[in-house]
């Protein structure tokens, strides 16, 4: 199990702690270095203390999918994984250079920096999407720059693999992100278009060249979705030595509709390569923010029709049956867990693009505060994903079509009928509680789930109790 407390010095999964580099909200950087090797790299490992956010576990596992997948000088080099079961981690190459951040000191830049930027974190996007691979959290602190000058594209936890679950999606409502950079329609929870990429960078590039940020940092919802009908000074009015062209670059990026955003990152790196080249439009000449009516109307139309919801970052998701499999990982017997696998895997077998999600409700207490560690100080949440693993591994499903979800809540029906609903789950597989008292007292939630479920639902009776009951 993850230990609550690193210090250098410890070595666990052939590596050796050398030095904390960095602590954040969600994860701690370490130098560590290969038990038999003196070369230099970094462990990233998850904060899992009490009362943390269970999307710091979400994120975890879903960097820890998509990191093995990817390539090239762009990415920092994949070495290798912790398990939850023992200490979730991941080691990579060490970045021989430093990330945009400090550049924040020194705001405005000069508008050839700029350009020279945003370069070079095209060529990296233009990889990252040829990798199937939405970043979904550009900011400075997640761009660094090889002392080679390429830009290195970090920390994947919010990211989208389009032949991957999306975790992120399925686990929670509210968008995730850093605020300043979030696209329209990654605020209204679509979460597979390249070109929210693309938007982030535009904000980013807005933000070095004028030194404000475009939308500001709002903290709530309502003011992420403020910038669907609210648009931005114009960056020529903030700083007057930015080009014509650079700003119809920047604010092409900003277009609230992805569709009238740049298609890919090859074209936006034509133009910043070629600004002779620009095709300038009244976005290059806007001197000014709209005015209050035509806010007031952008305002008035449904969010939603201002999105633009594209075929070609979509066409590569599988179309495939979604199967949920809730699982009571306390009271099921060993014979009921396996007769639930065996289901599970008839089902399998006819479909070779089934998708699987693993279930186990986390119940909440009703008015006492919960821990979010057991009586031997374990984070619950872990113990209960690896326990879903240990169950799934007998099923033969590939990586790629299996995930693990924790779903905390006071009511175990209302939370797998609300999963069903909110993923268009196609089957529910789960047992049914024993023949005891206390399901006669408290009713079934097997039931409920069967008579309320928006898809197909298949109980699974423990073969014992249906003898005992003569059924």
């Amino acid at each position: 199990m993850a230990k609550a407390k690193l210090e250098a010095g410890m070595t666990f999964g052939g590596f050796v702690l050398k030095q904390l580099l960095h602590t954040g909200g969600m994860a701690q950087l370490w130098q560590v270095t290969p038990e038999h090797s003196s070369e230099v790299l970094l462990m990233k490992v998850p904060v899992l203390a009490e009362g943390e956010d269970p999307a710091t576990i979400v994120g975890f596992e879903m960097e820890q999918m998509i990191m093995p997948r990817l390539k090239g000088p762009h990415v920092p080099r994949f070495i290798a994984n912790g398990d939850f079961a023992v200490q979730p981690f991941i080691v990579m190459e060490k970045i021989d250079g430093e990330s945009l951040l400090p550049k924040l000191t020194s705001l405005p830049l000069p508008v050839q920096e700029v350009v020279e930027i945003g370069r070079k974190v095209a060529v990296a996007l233009d990889a990252l999407h040829h990798q199937r691979v939405v970043h979904l959290d550009i900011k400075p602190s997640n761009i660094m720059m090889r002392s080679t000058g390429e830009a290195v594209l970090v920390d994947f936890g919010l990211s989208r693999h389009l032949d991957l679950p999306d975790l992120v999606a399925e686990e929670f409502r509210l968008p995730y992100g850093t605020a300043p950079y979030m696209a329209p329609e990654q605020i209204l929870g679509q979460r597979h278009d390249f070109r929210s990429d693309f938007f982030a960078l535009g904000a980013l590039l807005y933000f070095f060249a004028t030194g404000e940020r475009p939308f500001g940092d709002p903290p709530r919802l309502k003011g992420l979705k403020r910038r669907l009908w609210w648009d931005p000074p114009p960056p020529r009015m903030l700083n007057r030595d930015i080009p014509l062209w650079l700003q119809e670059v920047i604010l092409r990026c900003l277009e609230v509709n992805a569709s009238r955003r740049y298609p890919n990152a090859q074209q936006l790196l034509f133009d910043l390569n070629n600004p002779s080249e620009v095709k300038l439009t009244k976005r290059a000449h806007k001197e000014r923010p709209d005015g209050f009516f035509v806010r007031l109307k952008r305002k008035s139309e449904p969010f939603e029709s201002l999105i633009d919801h594209p075929k070609d970052a979509s066409e590569g998701l599988a179309q495939a049956p979604i199967i949920a499999v809730a699982i009571d990982l306390a009271t099921m017997s060993p014979e009921l867990s396996e007769q639930v696998r065996q289901t599970v895997m008839r089902i399998v077998e006819r479909s070779k693009e089934v998708r699987v999600a693993c279930l186990n409700v986390l119940r909440l207490k009703r008015l006492a505060l919960d821990s979010t560690l057991d009586e031997e100080g374990n984070n619950k949440h872990i113990s209960r994903i690896v326990q879903l693993k240990d169950w799934a591994r007998p099923l033969e499903v590939p990586q790629a079509q299996v995930s693990f979800h924790v779903l905390e809540a006071t009511d175990p029906a209302e939370a797998i009928l609300e999963y069903a609903r909110e993923n268009t789950v196609d089957h529910i597989v789960m047992g049914a509680r024993d023949n005891s008292t206390m399901r006669k007292l408290l009713g079934s939630v097997s039931a409920r789930v069967a008579s309320e479920a928006p898809c197909t639902v298949t109980v699974v009776r423990d073969r014992k109790d249906q003898d005992a009951s003569g059924g």
